[in-house]
């Protein structure tokens, strides 16, 4: 039986950057800590299964040292600032996201693509010309959702606009289509990678419907300003950091302007009153909450109560819906408009099928339905 010779810096390596807990690991895979003794070898089809297990490519193990995986650019936390280092389940998605921009990129460019003007068009100095602008392009007024019946088919709208102008948005709580690695909301509730052919924007479908609302807004405001970033956003609030604070400010202009805010905030029957401003400007609760909060209507510990409550309820509403359609819920992890692009390459022949079926996730009579359901 032929073994393999790995380092055991390598085996140590897999387990800790996969955020496993090591000893746990070894308790329950003794021919591991094997490996690492030296006492033992790995077979080939030991290692393809402990890298199945540690989701670490099988090549990797042959490299004289680990190699770098972290991000390029800075991921922000709330409470620790920026940094590069994320779990695998986010340097995977993002990787991801990564092969089709990249892709796309040079796929329009081949069909007469030209770059998109408002991409990087302000630095962080003016959140008035920035909201005005993204409000331009995307052909909103500023009082834009309040024709909705709901805060939910507003933002289905923005979404809409926002792919219309040429920003592909993806939704995915799981890498890939893996339901065995979520992506924690606590972790990353979006990143966005700005472009100036094709930005890609993701958002945490595992967060709450009236929170991603705000993070595409906070991620429009970095393309705006030419921003490639990721972020935890706890409990709504921005790192601090100047970008990210500027950021947070254009977002919040943007689904609830400060003037027709403090306006009705005036109005005794919509001040305090959470849901009936939330009904009023068409966003969620929590969005008018944190726009209370930013205008220092409410204090910080008042939102945090509400907010806590209100995710609480939300995430009880969203386990005993049970689960959804996959073909559905494909169409927000992949994009429509990201799949219309594929759609039209494989039929002129600019891409092949297996590469297609590799920036989808999607292979062989899934692939086809997918896009006959869809495309016809």
């Amino acid at each position: 039986m032929t073994t393999l010779d790995i380092k055991p810096s390598l085996i140590t390596w897999a387990i800790n950057r996969a955020g496993l807990d090591f000893q746990d690991f070894i308790s329950k895979s003794p021919n591991v800590q094997k490996w690492i003794n030296r006492e033992k070898a790995p077979t080939i089809k030991q290692l393809e299964k402990f890298s199945e297990q540690t989701h670490i490519p099988f090549g990797y193990f042959f490299l004289d040292t680990p190699p770098e995986m972290e991000l390029t650019f800075p991921f922000f936390r709330t409470q620790s600032g920026a940094g590069t280092h994320t779990s695998l389940e986010v340097f995977d998605t993002v990787c991801t996201m990564q092969r089709r921009q990249e892709w796309l990129k040079e796929y329009i460019l081949t069909i007469g693509g030209e770059p998109l003007s408002f991409v990087g068009k302000f630095k962080d100095n003016s959140v008035g010309m920035v909201v005005e602008s993204m409000r331009d392009v995307l052909n909103l007024p500023e009082n834009w959702a309040m024709e909705f019946s709901t805060w939910q088919s507003a933002l289905d709208t923005l979404t809409k606009k926002v792919e219309d102008s040429g920003i592909i948005v993806t939704f995915n709580g799981v890498v890939g289509n893996n339901t065995r690695r979520p992506i924690k909301v606590d972790e990353c509730r979006g990143f966005v990678l700005t472009d100036e052919i094709v930005p890609f924007m993701f958002i945490n479908n595992a967060d709450s419907k009236s929170a991603q609302m705000f993070t595409i807004a906070h991620e429009l405001a970095h393309i705006w300003i030419g921003e490639t970033a990721g972020f935890d956003f706890r409990q709504l609030i921005p790192a601090d950091d100047a970008i990210e604070l500027f950021c947070d400010k254009v977002a919040a202009e943007f689904l609830v302007p400060e003037g027709l805010f403090n306006h009705c905030w005036g109005n005794p029957g919509l001040k305090n009153n959470f849901n009936a401003l939330s009904r009023h400007f068409k966003v969620s609760e929590l969005v008018i909450a944190r726009r209370a909060l930013d205008t220092e209507k409410i204090s910080k510990s008042e939102f945090f109560e509400f907010y806590n409550q209100y995710i609480n309820k939300e995430r009880e509403t969203k386990q005993s819906s049970g689960g959804g359609d996959f073909y559905l819920t494909t169409r927000k992890r992949i994009s429509l408009k990201f799949a219309s692009y594929i759609n039209s390459a494989v039929k002129t022949g600019d891409i092949l099928h297996r590469d297609a079926y590799k920036l989808t996730g999607l292979r062989g009579d899934t692939f086809y339905k997918f896009i006959s359901d869809n495309f016809g």
